[in-house]
Order: C-alpha cells, then structure tokens, then sequence
C-alpha cells in the first residue's frame, strides 16, 4: 500500500534530557547498556505518545537511539575511525539569531579499514517503533549512500583507493539495511541527502571536486547510488528529503533548488520528495515544474529552528502558491527538516515542538481536506 498522507514531518525529535542523562551515563560506565537501552525504549514511547496526540499521520522513533541522523552507519561497521559527534556537525553553520559556529571536521575522521557490518543500522529502531503502535503508517530514515563521500580522502592510504571503492560499499550496506527494513514490514523508507543542496555553495562544490567529482558528474554518481538503495527497499513507498544544513537551530548555504531540480527531481526513483521551503533561503517554487507527474511534494514550510508558530492563513496562501506551479493533489505539508537533526537539537521544547506538529496536522486538515 502506497503513503498517501498529507502531512508528515521529516523524522527526527528532540531527545528528553532524561535520554541524554543516560546517554552520558552510558558513555561514563555508570549505566549499562542493558539500563541504556530500557531508558531509550521508554523515550521512544514517549515520543510515539507526542506524535499521536499532535495527530501526525506518519509516525517516527524519533531517531532517537541515534547520535545523528547519519551515525548509524558507522556505529553499524569496522573500518571507520573518528567519527564522534564531531564527524556530523563540521563546516560553517550561520543563524542571524544566534550568531555563527565554525566547527572543524575531526582530524582523526578516516576510513582506515575494509566496511563490515556488526549489526543492523535501523532494522532494531522499527521492531521496536512497530511493537508501540497499531495500524499507523511508520517511516524509517536512512542516509543517502553519497552523503558519505565526506568520511574519504584522496590522501589516505587505507584499503579504498578510490571513492567509488568505498561507496560501492557503503551502498551495499544500505541496500541490505533497506531489505531487512522491508522484510520486517516496514512500508516507509526515507533517504535523507542534504548534501546535494550543498553544491549551489562554491565552497562546498570545491570540497567535492577535490574528490575527483565535478558537481554536475557528482549529482548523476549519487543518484545512481541513491537509486540503488530505493530499488532494493521496494514495494515500500520511498521519500526523499533535500535540505541545507541543519544543527543547533543553524544552515550551511543559501540558494534555491534551481541549480539541481533538473538532475534531481526527474532522476530519483523515490515517490515523495521533502523539500525544504521555510524561508527565503530556499528559493521559490518555480523549479517544482520538473517534478514528474507520479511524485508527491512535501512542501517543508514549517520550521524547526525556531519555536514560533507560523500563521495558518500564512501556510495555506503558500500551498495554494505551490499549487500553481504542482497541482494539489500532488502537495502534502511537512517541516523544513528535522528537530533534531543530532541529539544536540534546535532551539525550541517538546512543548514547543508538540506545538508545531499539532500545527502540521491541523492546517494539512485545512488545506487538503486529510491529514
């Protein structure tokens, strides 16, 4: 059964600090992983709670277990070494509100060895999400295979001596996790790929073509592995979430979809795309037009950086702006990104987070007649 909802949030939730209490517990030895993981459990319980009683249609584990939204991968296999909060968070991330960070990539970030999978990235994140519901539709978020290009360099000297070496198994690893994900029953997969609105920074095109890949050439090398990864996840409805940059309330870059649409929106095989629209930084709607007509278009325009609410009457004039560009029955409403993309998350509650889902569900209700 295909993912009609028209209202769905990206995936991740702020953590409790009872969670990153124990967390840091965990990480001291004062609580064992048994203790640990009796305490996660009861937080994504909690956050199942949150999304119901807010009305999301689309229900996540709010990638709680998860140190961010991409770690997984490495806390999933050998061969990968410094990857520590640090590997998901470096660059230059700018917020008018609360001033600019600078966050250097870890020095001792490196893959040193052959990829081997210990255990499952996700298939443990949604037995258990799937345990504390019903008949809700649930959705599990994996990385896109690309996004990983930033763990190799060209100066080391491990067992990849070419990125396509390395990504070629990192994109196996992924098309077994989404397998799995699909045996156990789920029906929702999600790749998350904010690196591809990246390249309309010149900076950020420079660091990928010292890797060898031009940014034209990069886009049609991800989405083939992209691609790879949604061919093995099927007969599950596959999203696609693009975004630029979000940690701590803060971006990367600024630009609209204008310089990818083209290459993105037509190539991937996904059902859903998740675009961020939240503000000016995203552009207009204009590039929507080279979305085919089988996709859905999940227009992000709530935020999650901040913990003010937008105006209802606002969010509606937008979709029926979008519309003019994608028909409506093609839209859906969703937020921008996640609320906490790493477990340091944004700057806003639960109470507040709550508020904005309730939001979400209520003006999708309003605009499309259906959550």
């Amino acid at each position: 059964m295909s993912v009609t909802a028209r209202a769905e949030h990206v995936g991740s939730l702020l953590r409790p600090d009872y969670l990153l209490t124990a967390r840091s517990a965990h990480a001291d030895g004062t609580l064992t992983a048994a203790e640990f993981k009796a305490t996660e459990d009861r937080a994504v319980r909690d956050v199942v709670a949150l999304q119901r009683e807010a009305g999301m249609p689309v229900l996540t584990d709010g990638e709680l277990r998860r140190e961010s939204f991409q770690s997984e991968l490495a806390a999933a296999v050998d061969g990968i070494t410094g990857a520590g909060l640090g590997a998901w968070l470096w660059g230059d991330w700018h917020s008018e509100e609360f001033g600019d960070a600078h966050v250097e990539r870890p020095a001792d970030l490196a893959v040193t060895g052959p990829l081997r999978k210990r255990r499952n990235l996700a298939a443990e994140e949604f037995t258990f999400l799937r345990s504390c519901v019903d008949a809700e539709t649930l959705k599990v978020t994996l990385p896109s295979p690309t996004l990983f290009a930033s763990l190799w360099s060209p100066e080391q000297t491990g067992p990849y001596r070419t990125l396509d070496d390395f990504l070629a198994d990192v994109t196996q690893i992924l098309c077994d996790e989404a397998r799995e994900l699909v045996r156990l029953g789920c029906r929702y997969l999600q790749l998350d790929a904010p690196h591809y609105p990246l390249l309309v920074d010149p900076a950020w095109r420079a660091f990928y073509e010292q890797r060898g890949w031009p940014a034209d050439r990069w886009l049609t090398y991800g989405v083939e592995h992209d691609n790879a990864v949604i061919a093995a996840g099927r007969p599950a409805t596959v999203g696609f979430h693009l975004c630029r940059g979000n940690q701590r309330s803060r971006w990367l870059v600024s630009g609209g979809y204008d310089a990818i649409a083209r290459q993105l929106f037509g190539a991937v095989d996904a059902d859903r795309l998740l675009l961020e629209y939240d503000d000016e930084r995203s552009g207009d709607f204009a590039p929507l037009r080279l979305v085919p007509d089988d996709r859905t278009v999940v227009l992000g325009l709530i935020t999650t950086k901040r913990p003010d609410l937008e105006a209802e009457d606002t969010l509606l004039a937008r979709i029926r702006e979008a519309s003019a560009v994608i028909g409506r029955e093609r839209l859906a409403l969703g937020t921008q990104c996640g609320f906490a993309t790493s477990l340091l998350g944004n700057a806003l509650s639960i109470d507040g987070q709550h508020r904005k889902l309730a939001l979400l569900a209520r003006t999708a209700e309003r605009a499309f007649g259906t959550r």
